[in-house]
């Protein structure tokens, strides 16, 4: 199994490009995301501060999009890891809805050193030159530049959390193995198979044993790109090291049941999923006080 995996069920378009690298974020939806729907939820910045930004990393600096309450004080953290379609409108949204219940939530663009994903039509071709040239060890790396400027910008170092969905989600596995710093995660549709490679050396199945904090799964069975069994593999082997991992498999769902822009939005199982990821966040102390 390789990364292309990861698209099935995503119907892809011509005339692929590459743009120059980002400087700023996606406005909109990139153009190689399946047929796009009038967007389900949209939550506005009202009593918010949000907005891009730039967050400094070991190797420049990359563009992110945050969201927290606009009053002073110290928010819970949620690092948010974007699909492989980059930090559009859904991410922006998913930030700012974090934000309404409390939190510092910051989106970060990873992959804006290798390529301009807003001007990419083609999914394969931002899997194979852009999401499998991106290094595991600076996409943490990046995490944790992403986590220190929260943490100098409203956040409490103390409740971190994160999530991602899609590609995503398979850095949220990875980063709760990397991070001794993180309270929680949660991976929506996280892959865990693929096909090692000397930048990307393991898949988020062999770290299952290695995370370092609770990690709730949210799947769907119909999922054609994860196969369950990877999901339950995944699950033993964190508990057989003694870990705390939790793993909801949604029996109608298919990948990107949470993404309210597109077909694939199942909205029950979507709104059950949104309510898990908060009551996994509060359990293990990344809440608002």
């Amino acid at each position: 199994m390789n990364d292309l995996t990861e698209i099935k069920g995503l119907q892809d378009y011509p005339l692929a490009r590459r743009g120059v690298l980002m400087t700023g974020l996606i406005s909109g939806f990139t153009l190689a995301t399946q047929r796009v729907d009038a967007q389900a939820i949209h939550t506005d910045a009202t009593g918010l501060d949000a907005g891009e930004t730039q967050i400094p990393t070991n190797n420049g600096t990359l563009p992110a999009y945050y969201a927290k309450p606009a009053h002073k004080g110290r928010f819970p953290v949620i690092l948010v890891n974007e699909e492989i379609f980059g930090v559009h409108e859904y991410i922006k949204d998913v930030c700012r809805r974090w934000a309404k219940l409390g939190y510092l939530a910051v989106a970060t663009e990873y992959y804006a050193r290798i390529g301009d994903l807003s001007k990419m039509t083609d999914v394969k071709q931002i899997v194979t030159d852009v999401i499998s040239k991106a290094p595991d060890a600076q996409y943490m790396a990046d995490l944790d530049s992403t986590a220190a400027w929260a943490a100098h910008n409203g956040g409490d170092p103390a409740r971190v959390g994160v999530m991602g969905f899609c590609r995503g989600g398979r850095q949220t596995w990875l980063y709760a193995a990397h991070s001794p710093h993180l309270k929680a995660a949660v991976a929506f549709y996280g892959p865990l198979l693929g096909t090692p490679t000397p930048i990307q050396p393991q898949t988020a199945l062999d770290i299952a044993g290695e995370i370092k904090c609770p990690v709730l799964g949210l799947y769907g069975a119909q999922d054609q790109s994860i196969p369950v069994d990877s999901v339950h593999q995944a699950e033993a082997k964190a508990k057989a090291a003694h870990k705390i991992v939790d793993i909801v498999i949604y029996p109608d769902a298919p990948h990107g049941f949470h993404a309210d822009y597109r077909p694939s939005y199942h909205q029950a199982d979507a709104e059950d999923a949104w309510k898990r990821a908060q009551a996994w966040f509060h359990r293990f102390g990344v809440r608002p006080t």
